[in-house]
């Protein structure tokens, strides 16, 4: 985690959100100090604009002596080479300007790697064994557009949390269109656009730091708000985000584009779950069934694959041998159909918190509960599918 110091309550609540829902914000020197105190395995902390210059260069002073490991990122309203000159001889690491997120970051994480050089096994924040250990990445996938999915994806995210017990990210890979951020009601100050350029700088630090937090629980890596902003981010920075995401999190549930591109067989790859989503009409079904073809030709394990049934109960002259006939495989979920979904998109607030008792949040809270958090999968196919649906064959 990081310890932010910023006596400006407002100013400090924004930078926080930058950092990460992990940050530790004190408004008092004192508090600062005491904090300082009792994390004796801190590694970062940030002071804001709000905090004089001289306390900053006499904290940073201090640190140097009593806690090498400690770094220390001061952030300006304006800087200029005296300030920076007389921070630095002080002990601090890096001095940021205030409306430079994207070089906050970027300061944030070389400090950690500094610390990390400095002592490279704490007893009090053990290294990571790796991406292996932790997160369970769940794929919400459809085919055809207006499925759902992104209805799916955001209320799964929040009834896996179960207010608060789990850490669920939430991620946004459709960069060109992604409605998480509307959904959410949530501004999109930062996306994964964020991480080009990061190089050796991107680490889980700095991953944190670009998920908007949401709810108990809940945070969400949201689309590039900009045409092009999604086009910079490639397949190799999807695969070092995913990764490094599960390090962070219980769960990882992963919003996708309804298409096959190397993004969503990033997702698909690292997934140990994939939750495919169709609706009761005959061209939905039918995308259904050419997935799980596709599947099948990606070897992608069956019993990694949960078929969700979403506005089940839609009267549009479909039967339920009609609808097994086409796609030929179990339905594990049938979400029903109902007037309150678009409203609680309207609202911003997922249906399962809005109303948990209704209907279709009960059947998306038992997939969650009963076929995701508690079923075990299996590990990830991990197989590199980029180049097999045609791509780069020789």
């Amino acid at each position: 985690m990081t310890i932010l110091y910023e006596p400006n309550r407002r100013v400090a609540q924004q930078f926080a959100m930058l950092l990460g829902s992990d940050t530790l914000t004190v408004v008092t020197s004192s508090d600062l100090a005491r904090l300082v105190t009792d994390l004796p395995g801190e590694w970062l902390v940030v002071l804001g604009p709000g905090v004089e210059l001289g306390e900053a260069m006499a904290m940073a002073a201090g640190y140097r002596l009593s806690r090498p490991s400690l770094g220390v990122v001061l952030i300006r309203a304006q800087t200029d080479v005296g300030v920076l000159g007389d921070a630095l001889r002080a002990g601090i690491r890096e001095v940021v300007p205030a409306d430079d997120s994207v070089q906050l970051l970027n300061a944030c994480a070389r400090s950690v790697e500094i610390s990390r050089q400095l002592l490279p096994v704490s007893p009090t924040r053990p290294e990571q064994s790796g991406p292996e250990t932790d997160a369970k990445v769940v794929t919400v996938f459809a085919a055809k557009g207006g499925c759902g999915k992104t209805t799916v994806a955001t209320n799964l995210a929040v009834a896996l949390a179960e207010g608060g017990r789990r850490r669920v990210g939430l991620i946004d890979l459709d960069l060109a269109f992604g409605d998480v951020a509307i959904m959410l009601q949530l501004v999109p100050e930062r996306s994964m656009a964020d991480a080009v350029g990061l190089g050796p700088a991107l680490d889980g630090r700095a991953v944190r730091a670009l998920f908007t937090p949401y709810g108990p629980g809940v945070d969400a890596l949201l689309a590039p708000t900009g045409p092009t902003e999604g086009e910079q981010v490639k397949q190799d920075l999807v695969t070092q985000i995913l990764q490094l995401s599960r390090s962070l999190f219980d769960f990882v549930v992963i919003d996708t584009p309804p298409q096959f591109n190397d993004h969503v067989l990033v997702a698909l790859d690292l997934s140990h779950q994939h939750v495919l989503l169709t609706t009761p009409d005959i061209p939905a079904l039918k995308n259904l069934r050419i997935t799980l073809d596709t599947f099948d030709l990606l070897n992608l394990p069956q019993e990694h694959r949960l078929v969700v049934l979403n506005r089940s109960d839609a009267k549009v002259g479909l039967t339920s041998a009609d609808i097994a006939r086409v796609i030929r495989t179990p339905i594990a979920a049938y979400v029903p159909s109902s007037r309150d979904v678009p409203v609680s998109i309207n609202r911003g607030v997922p249906i399962v918190l809005d109303n948990p008792q209704h209907p279709v949040s009960r059947a998306i809270q038992d997939l969650a509960v009963n076929r995701l958090a508690d079923g075990q999968p299996g590990r990830p196919t991990a197989r590199g599918l980029r180049g097999l649906l045609g791509r780069g064959r020789r």
